[in-house]
């Protein structure tokens, strides 16, 4: 290839490169615009559109997760918080969601794995403790839930509050 055809060559790719980038970028604005609104499945397909243009795309996975979360299809949700939790492992939000979604799996070991690693990462996150009293719970460990809701009470969970009184703490 001649230098003048590879020069050219090059400076398309890599335009192409930063046109598919924001492509991507608002294919992802267009599903969550789509979320707000509620439209989840049309949301999903935008932030398919998305990864396949730019597969380490956090946001695209992030979005998506929380709109199939939205649509109750937490296995899907799983499989894009663990592709944010490879692409970004000190991601809080990753971690504290997908926990999430593992409580409404019923996969209540799972989801205490996470909420501890959230722990690990930020010892007062008052949400990781209250929703890890609900994995406790789910295992049957009714003292161990107490505790973790007492603790998130009193960093501030106005939530904790409510489940304390409702489940005989």
């Amino acid at each position: 290839m001649k230098p003048l055809h590879f020069l050219v060559f090059t400076l398309l790719f890599l335009t192409g490169s930063v046109c598919s980038g924001q492509d991507a970028t608002s294919e992802v604005e267009k599903g969550f615009r789509l979320s707000q609104q509620g439209k989840y499945e049309l949301a999903v397909e935008h932030f398919d559109a998305a990864i396949s243009m730019n597969p380490e795309l956090l946001d695209a996975y992030l979005k998506r997760a929380f709109a199939l979360s939205a649509m109750k299809n937490y296995e899907g949700a799983v499989a894009d918080y663990s592709k944010i939790i490879d692409l970004n492992p000190n991601l809080v939000l990753a971690y504290l969601s997908r926990g999430s979604a593992y409580n409404k799996l019923e996969q209540y070991d799972a989801a205490i794995q996470d909420f501890e690693k959230v722990l690990s990462l930020e010892p007062n996150n008052s949400e990781a403790y209250n929703n890890r009293g609900w994995a406790k719970k789910g295992l049957g460990n009714h003292d161990g839930a107490c505790k973790d809701w007492k603790r998130s009470k009193r960093l501030g969970n106005e939530e904790a509050k409510i489940i304390l009184k409702n489940n005989q703490c």
